[in-house]
């Protein structure tokens, strides 16, 4: 069970309101507080849903492990980022409210006390639900205590051989200074009795550079035994196996006590970028900076003495309201490593994806010649996109390849076949975004690599962080020059392709190709751009495009035609596009939204967002493209991008949506993807007006689908390119046209 010390009081989300308590000199007031859910909350609220995930007995048991896991490292960023920040405004005296009213004080209170709530009931559900499951599925981890003659003399040999060479204790006294803990490190608190009566406090790392769970087989054997339905796997904390040996860390002393704990400390960096003389030491600086922000988050074992909590308490200076207290593991996210485990039948169902038809004995170039090319990742293989990047790096007549990266991951190929277009002489240029977040340190390394190779490296405009995936390729064709594009609502990262859910657009739309050219030069020179021809790029033309498509839609129902908007995005936290959607839905307009994470709209709302849905989807894959369909009187536009719509990506990134023109292409957004979404009543949830979520059910008779299981089967079973049979909102769509 998880203890806050100082607990807060409680804040919930407010109640939906009344359209009739919203007026206003006559009018209903879309600035009033009670119409928005607040964003830290709301981004609570979706890690419960993570934690629902792994509670679920339909999913298999390894990958219930790995939602837990995902909690835990989600709940790290979130104090990290979210609530460091909230402390920062907190300590520079800001008391202005969001668009829900709440000061940095109060949303800081009920964060506590949520998390708390969270953490609790995430400890509960590993150790009184998945730990009890592992065993009987003869996969176990144990308590030092409880260890077998045999697993004890192998943990100790284990300790003797690989671990003790490894520890460095750390002592506290007046001789020697508290020891720096770093972030998100797990330590062990020592309390030791000298040999003079006096009581002294050591501090040992727990090492990183070592499993956490300690696999109880003998060091010698450098292969792992045979795994699978008939073989046990026991493991041991490696925190228990090194306070069961502290004894050999602290010769002549009497171990008092020795437990567990954790830190969090504020990431949030600040990069004066117009007073950097080079933005890549900056961010090399601020990254190493983080490990000495101040401390958020501290997690410690429950039967920890109050003397050593007192001591870490004074020392970290933490409130005592940031500390909480667990029964059993801290930090959940190395429990990781089980899902690794080669036991197909306690996992999902292997899925092997597929190239596109056409590419198969076909030169992207020419297959592009005759159209587009929609691909849907990780149900498309991610190698159509690497196919794409060797052809360029090979072939003769491309003569410059132009891309932005956010995070590509380690052992890129996207980055080797850059190099290798290098060495074979082409005009290479990459904008690398320095300040990915989380991903600083890959990032920097592949800008060093690049630049030592020739390669023009570019870190994007002050003040904005780039997050549009483009890909421009130019390429000599006889007497002309023509340009193909990968557009794509996701990173050019091989690794993440295969479990994150997202789209890619190859084309030679001359259009799209002018303004990426114009794109480039905006991001690498000093071009002032004000508008585009097809694309929306923020911050130029974004916000404005798609208040425009809205206000388009409004008309159309006004006009009789009717009005249908449906947004898959990541977040929805922009006021001004909320308050938009809001006037929507009071003209009529059908408005679902499904928003994986934060959404601070309140549908549901009588008045005001009777019209709007609200729901998400978690399951096997991250669900992470952004589509924004508008019906527009039957004449549909789909655009598809990169942008949450979040006023960070309307205003302060350089984002891009891409139109969707080929008919093909839009009806499988629309019939395959979406519908299946809306259709969905097996793994979404439907958001209410308090901002919680209930899951949805199969009505009586009705045949349980889910999104994700739908577009597996479909692949499965047919060729990508076939598409289903007209769906209600095809055949919808069909009347208005008449």
């Amino acid at each position: 069970m998880v203890i806050m010390f100082a607990m807060s009081p409680e804040l919930q989300i407010a109640p939906a309101p009344a359209a009739d308590n919203l007026a206003l000199n006559g009018h209903l007031d879309l600035d009033a507080p009670a119409l928005y859910i607040n964003r830290e909350l709301s981004l609570l609220e979706f890690q419960r849903r993570v934690l629902d995930e792994a509670q679920d007995t339909r999913n298999p048991l390894l990958e219930r492990v790995r939602f837990i896991s995902i909690l835990a490292s989600n709940l790290d960023e979130f104090f990290m980022v979210r609530v460091g920040g909230l402390m920062l405004q907190i300590g520079a005296g800001v008391t202005e409210t969001g668009a829900d009213g709440l000061t940095p004080g109060q949303q800081l209170a009920a964060v506590r006390k949520q998390a708390a709530a969270l953490m609790a009931e995430a400890e509960t559900c590993f150790s009184q639900q998945l730990l009890p499951l592992l065993a009987a599925s003869r996969i176990y981890i144990h308590d030092y205590a409880d260890l077998s003659a045999e697993q004890m003399q192998r943990a100790q040999d284990y300790f003797s051989q690989i671990v003790f060479p490894v520890l460095t204790p750390l002592a506290f006294d007046p001789g020697h200074p508290f020891p720096h803990i770093s972030n998100l490190s797990l330590n062990l608190a020592v309390e030791v009795r000298r040999r003079d009566g006096q009581r002294q406090f050591a501090r040992v790392k727990v090492p990183d550079t070592l499993p956490r769970l300690v696999p109880l087989r003998h060091p010698a054997e450098t292969q792992p035994r045979p795994s699978g339905p008939s073989a046990e796997q026991h493991f041991v904390w490696m925190e228990q196996l090194i306070a069961a040996n502290a004894s050999r860390l602290f010769p002549g002393t009497e171990i008092i006590g020795a437990h567990a704990f954790h830190i969090t400390r504020n990431a949030d960096m600040h990069i004066q970028e117009l007073e950097a003389g080079d933005l890549l030491e900056t961010m090399e600086q601020s990254v190493r900076e983080r490990r000495f922000g101040d401390v958020v988050r501290l997690c410690l074992a429950n039967n920890m003495s109050e003397q050593m909590r007192a001591l870490l308490l004074e020392n970290l200076e933490v409130d005592a309201s940031d500390a909480y207290a667990f029964e059993s593991a801290l930090d959940l996210h190395d429990i990781e490593a089980l899902a690794g485990l080669e036991q197909p039948a306690l996992k999902y169902p292997t899925f092997v994806p597929s190239m596109p038809a056409v590419l198969r004995d076909a030169s992207v170039f020419r297959v592009l010649a005759h159209g587009p090319l929609l691909v849907h990742h990780p149900y498309d293989s991610f190698h159509s996109v690497l196919q794409f990047f060797s052809e360029a790096a090979a072939d003769p007549d491309v003569l410059a390849i132009k891309q932005t990266m956010y995070r590509m991951g380690s052992n890129s190929p996207v980055v080797q076949a850059l190099l290798d277009a290098q060495a074979n002489h082409k005009q290479v240029a990459v904008l690398v975004e320095l300040k990915a977040r989380f991903d600083e340190v890959s990032n920097i390394g592949w800008a060093r690599t690049l630049e030592n190779e020739g390669v023009h490296v570019t870190y994007g405009l002050m003040g904005l962080k780039t997050h549009s995936k483009i890909v421009l390729v130019v390429r000599r064709e006889g007497e002309r020059i023509r340009r193909y594009l990968h557009l794509g609502t996701g990173n050019y990262n091989a690794g993440t392709a295969q479990v994150y859910e997202d789209f890619g657009l190859f084309t030679c739309d001359e259009e799209m190709g002018a303004d990426a050219s114009e794109l480039f030069n905006y991001l690498t020179g000093y071009a002032e751009q004000h508008n585009f021809r097809k694309l929306l790029v923020a911050p130029v033309n974004m916000r404005s495009g798609l208040t425009a498509l809205i206000a388009r839609e409004i008309e159309h129902q006004r006009a009789g035609r009717g009005g249908h908007l449906i947004f898959k995005t990541n977040a929805l936290t922009d006021q001004a596009i909320i308050q938009q959607l809001y006037t929507a839905s009071q003209n009529g307009v059908q408005v679902d939204l499904l928003v994986r994470g934060i959404c601070c709209l309140r549908p549901g709302v009588p008045g005001i967002s009777e019209n709007i849905r609200v729901s998400s989807v978690l399951g096997r894959f991250l669900e992470h493209s952004r589509i924004y369909y508008f019906l527009n009187g039957g004449e549909e536009t789909v655009y598809l991008g990169s942008a949450d719509l979040m006023a960070r990506s309307l205003d302060r990134r350089v984002e891009l949506l891409f139109p969707v023109e080929d008919a093909t292409h839009k009806r499988y957004l629309r019939d395959t993807v979406l519908q299946a979404h809306l259709a969905d009543n097996t793994s979404s949830r439907s958001m209410q007006s308090t901002g919680q979520y209930k899951r949805n059910t199969p009505q009586k008779g009705a045949t349980p689908l889910a999104v994700q299981d739908r577009l597996l089967a479909l692949r499965t079973a047919r060729p990508a390119a076939e598409v289903p049979e007209p769906s209600k909102l095809e055949r919808n769509i069909r009347k208005k046209r008449k």
